[in-house]
């Protein structure tokens, strides 16, 4: 007698929910962050102080108009002549001779010294006194720094490869320039870091002024979390931004201080001090100064023409030389724009080099910045959205 067992019903295969799958997606990107040490440790950074109290117009900054010529002087209109009165003299009595006076005694002539002439050579004091102080602070500093750090501030003396004649705002000097109102700029990043591209990072430059005061940030995000944030805090002065606080927050925050009361820079991680420079800048308002700049007067910084400012990170200070490349078409997430191309070239073997696309459209906003160091790795940020802060 054979019996036949009944077929056991297959168990049903169950799939995973699609939540569960994008969460798990999710904590395998955040854990490859964490192991390659980009995700900082420290919170979130702090609102900037002008996010509740910002301008959105333009701030615009014009030399001072030269001094107007004095008008001649009107000659003083000639009065009619009169007709001549005759009048009688009256008779006079006259008057008994005078007697002649003594012979004077001869006086010796006396010799007068002339006075020295001044030495050729000696500048005339007027000449001397029409240079204003510091007009040439950007191509040599004023006195020889102390220490490395100050000699690596004042560059190599140069500026740059500066030649007389081109449009290059000088310390001291006042040109036109063109602040933008606040506003937020969204960037795609991508890039490279030794083997490793840089993907799915998103940059956002937020400026906000007030008239006065300004604000600058530029935050670096992975998964809606910032990994890297720069700030830069100061006032808006006759040359344009005056930084006075600069911070690079990643796993911690360093922070650069330029402090005017006795003209130095001083950084915090370092314990180090160099001589501030006139119209000295920090890594970041360097990128909204270049803005001011040829927004003030494009004319000004057509190919071939450079600037040369002093402009320091969070451990050190060098002269950065940017040369204008000319305009070019470039094509962006957010479109394509004719931009001012402006390049920082490296003067020593490990320099960086700092390339900005300025668009007219935009009111020479950066639609792109890209940063190359010494060994290839890069950094290349591009426009994605621009938008009027709020």
């Amino acid at each position: 007698m054979t019996s036949s067992a009944a077929p056991l019903d297959a168990a049903p295969v169950r799939r995973p929910h699609w939540r569960a799958l994008v969460l798990l997606a999710l904590g395998v990107a955040m854990a490859h962050v964490l192991l390659l040490g980009l995700l900082p440790v420290g919170s979130e950074p702090p609102p900037l102080p002008l996010a509740h109290s910002f301008s959105t117009r333009e701030v615009v900054i014009a030399p001072p108009a030269p001094a107007a010529a004095p008008a001649p002087a009107r000659a003083a209109p000639h009065a009619a002549p009169r007709p001549p009165v005759h009048r009688t003299a009256p008779a006079v009595a006259p008057q008994p001779e005078a007697e002649p006076d003594p012979p004077a005694p001869a006086i010796a002539p006396v010799e007068v010294a002339a006075a020295p002439q001044p030495p050729a050579s000696a500048p005339a004091p007027q000449a001397a006194a029409s240079e204003p102080a510091g007009v040439a602070a950007a191509v040599d500093a004023s006195g020889p720094p102390s220490g490395g750090q100050a000699a690596s501030a004042a560059g190599d003396g140069t500026g740059g490869g500066t030649t007389p004649g081109e449009a290059t705002p000088m310390a001291g000097a006042t040109v036109p320039l063109q602040l933008p109102g606040s506003v937020k700029l969204d960037f795609d990043a991508t890039g490279q870091q030794g083997m490793q591209p840089m993907s799915g990072v998103f940059g956002e430059l937020t400026w906000l002024q007030d008239g006065d005061r300004y604000n600058a940030r530029l935050s670096l995000k992975v998964l809606f979390r910032t990994i890297r944030a720069q700030t830069s805090e100061g006032r808006i002065g006759p040359q344009g931004i005056a930084p006075e606080r600069f911070s690079d927050r990643r796993r911690s925050e360093v922070a650069t201080h330029f402090v005017r009361d006795t003209g130095e820079i001083v950084f915090s991680s370092a314990n180090t001090r160099v001589p501030l420079q006139p119209g000295a800048q920090d890594r970041l308002s360097i990128l909204m100064q270049l803005t001011a700049l040829v927004g003030g007067d494009p004319t000004r910084y057509t190919a071939g023409r450079t600037i040369s400012l002093q402009v320091a990170g969070p451990r050190d200070a060098d002269v950065w030389t940017f040369r204008a490349e000319g305009d070019e078409r470039v094509a962006t997430p957010s479109g394509e724009h004719v931009a001012r191309r402006l390049v920082r070239m490296p003067r020593r073997d490990y320099d960086q080099k700092i390339e900005v696309w300025l668009a007219a459209d935009l009111g020479w906003l950066p639609v792109r910045i890209r940063q190359t160091e010494a060994n290839g790795d890069f950094a290349d940020l591009q426009l994605r959205s621009a938008d009027k802060a709020r």
